[in-house]
């Protein structure tokens, strides 16, 4: 870390904290990379975050923010399945950080979000989470049973059914929807699946490609091949050229804004700094935790809120190598030519065992033929603006752009 230090590498502070105040989940889907990947410290965990552990973590965000003059933090509460936690606990740790930050940092604005599986969405939930000014987003695979399969209980039952109820009632409360987020099965029909999920009417839709790396390779993965590009390019297709926009989905947007050299909120896609914390039930400190898909205690640190600021963490090797842009990247990564818009992919998708993260991702040639198809899609609509009259409506290539540049939180996980 000195020698990154001395070399110009500067901290990035965090600026979103996500709050794991529950441990278990009522479902267990069958690809959950939290209970069924590599990592199986959840075994460990209290079942919930006490209110003890939510007021230390409000005082450790307060203080970074301060430190930082931070405009805004991100909080996320996650789990396991966070809407376990009764209706009026709800919105206490929000409640706590907006009230300490008030305190230390008055000029910082706390964003709020709930990425549940919708199963316990309740009108009774909803209630208490809008008046927390706390948004609501959804983990689901498709708008229809079939899409769900691997979404089940304990006891093989499908969440489906409540799932779907709970969108359906989210989807009556428009200020406090989110979006969804979907992971990419290449056994299911993009477009029938893309058009299902508008059924529940999704502000947005996040795209995620499953986690997988060099040791774990995802499904259908073949080399020199690129079914998960095909799968979504199906979708772009289906939504680039739609008469009107009725959902953002967040990949396609990101990988525009990147093109246009703006900046994206994104930790999958591009340069920019991993700015993310993970804090567990125990109060312990963690990086992304989508790193658990790699192996046991990639996302560990060692520190907990007790003896740690998150100033520490902006020094653990392993946060700072996600803040190193480029310099982090395997050589036939910085040669790329796509390197601004890929940033290499997400990081849990280049581990290797025995070799660590300096590697392409395993999701090389996806990326490469998806962020190729849009680049030429985002060309000829820039071609057509140009020839269009200044009073035209902006196309889609602005839309997206502006929309992926739109101040909101990233999606923490599915």
């Amino acid at each position: 870390m000195a020698a990154a230090r001395a070399a110009g590498h500067r901290p990035h502070p965090v600026r979103q904290f996500v709050l794991k105040t529950r441990s278990r989940c009522n479902l267990a889907c069958t690809y959950c990379y939290v209970y069924e990947m590599a990592d199986q410290g959840w075994h460990g965990q209290p079942a919930a975050m006490t209110p003890a552990t939510a007021a230390r973590a409000a005082e450790r965000i307060a203080e970074h923010a301060a430190a930082h003059d931070l405009p805004r933090v991100d909080l996320v509460l996650h789990g396991g399945e966070p809407l376990l936690t009764a209706p009026a606990a709800l919105a206490a740790p929000v409640d706590a950080v907006r009230a300490a930050v008030a305190r230390a940092a008055p000029r910082t604005r706390v964003t709020a979000t709930v990425q549940t599986n919708g199963t316990l969405l309740t009108r009774g939930r909803l209630a208490a989470l809008a008046a927390a000014g706390i948004r609501v987003g959804v983990s689901l695979d498709g708008g229809l049973p079939a899409h769900n399969a691997r979404r089940v209980d304990r006891t093989g039952r499908p969440g489906f059914g409540a799932a779907a109820r709970g969108l359906r009632l989210l989807a009556r409360h428009p200020d406090s929807y989110a979006g969804v987020l979907c992971v990419v099965d290449l056994d299911q029909d993009p477009v029938e699946t893309y058009e299902s999920l508008l059924a529940f009417a999704p502000p947005s839709i996040g795209l995620l490609l499953p986690l997988a790396n060099w040791s774990a390779p995802p499904p259908g993965h073949r080399p020199g091949r690129a079914p998960y590009a095909d799968w979504l390019l199906a979708v772009f297709e289906r939504w680039w050229h739609d008469a009107s926009r009725r959902t953002r989905i967040r990949l396609f947007e990101e990988i525009i804004a990147l093109l246009l050299g703006l900046p994206a909120a994104t930790e999958t896609l591009g340069l920019e700094p991993a700015a993310t914390a993970v804090i567990e039930t125990d109060g312990s400190i963690e990086q992304a935790d989508s790193l658990k898909s790699a192996y046991e205690g990639a996302a560990a640190t060692g520190m907990t809120l007790a003896t740690h600021s998150f100033d520490q963490l902006l020094d653990h090797p392993g946060f700072a190598a996600r803040q190193l842009g480029r310099d982090a990247l395997a050589a036939g990564c910085r040669a790329c030519e796509l390197v601004e818009v890929c940033g290499g992919g997400h990081y849990p998708h280049r581990y290797r065992a025995g070799e660590g993260f300096r590697q392409p991702s395993v999701y090389c040639a996806d990326l490469q033929v998806l962020i190729r198809h849009i680049a030429t899609a985002v060309r000829r609509a820039t071609r057509t603006t140009a020839a269009e009259p200044a009073a035209q409506t902006p196309t889609a290539v602005h839309r997206a752009a502006r929309a992926a540049t739109a101040a909101h939180p990233p999606a923490a996980a599915s």
